[in-house]
């Protein structure tokens, strides 16, 4: 005796009648999925180090920039006190010059200052420094009439890191050029400028 189904059951039961294979992805398929993700991480990472680089450098740049205009203020105050001025290697300086070339010779009521351009005192310094002979500063911010004390006020400079140039009668420009070197090679220059109102120099 035979017994018979519904057609609707017997298609439900097979699939719903589509006949159609479901279709999987293949290993090739599977692995060039996989190389082009691996791809693509690797240019998001690339981007990602190049901007951490470009962050890292501007951080730098602001930073000595910043280190830079505070050692320009200090030479414009030292300026502004100044009874005399001498450009140049003229006169002589109450610190040992160690091979230093003066640039800048100011004399003052609380005595002497000096700045000198060359080689670093010591190996902590980056390259060559401007440093600074004359009176120490109390704690109000005013030079003292005590000793003189030499001081290197910036380092990693250019060969010609710091100029002092009359601009014009009681005017000078005062100049400033690091040299910092890159990671992937080379170096960056940093400039600053300022223009100050002093006597003219000596003769």
């Amino acid at each position: 005796m035979a017994v018979l189904f519904p057609a609707s059951s017997v298609e439900s039961r097979s699939g719903g009648g589509s006949g159609r294979p479901v279709r999987a992805f293949t290993l090739v398929e599977l692995l060039l999925v996989l190389g082009m993700g691996l791809a693509l991480s690797a240019v998001l990472v690339q981007l990602l180090v190049a901007e951490s680089r470009l962050g890292a450098v501007m951080v730098r740049q602001w930073r000595e920039r910043t280190l830079q205009r505070r050692t320009l203020d200090l030479v414009r105050d030292d300026l502004r006190r100044a009874v005399a001025i001498r450009l140049g290697s003229a006169g002589s300086s109450p610190c040992p010059l160690s091979g230093r070339e003066p640039v800048l010779q100011i004399s003052t009521a609380e005595g002497p200052i000096t700045y000198t351009l060359g080689l670093p005192p010591s190996s902590i310094w980056r390259g060559r420094v401007l440093m600074r002979c004359g009176p120490a500063f109390g704690l109000d911010g005013e030079p003292s009439r005590g000793a003189s004390q030499n001081r290197v006020v910036i380092d990693a400079l250019a060969p010609a890191g710091f100029r002092a140039e009359v601009q014009a009668i009681g005017q000078f420009r005062l100049s400033m050029e690091q040299e910092l070197p890159l990671l992937q090679g080379g170096a960056h220059r940093i400039t600053t400028a300022a223009v100050v109102a002093a006597p003219p120099p000596d003769p």
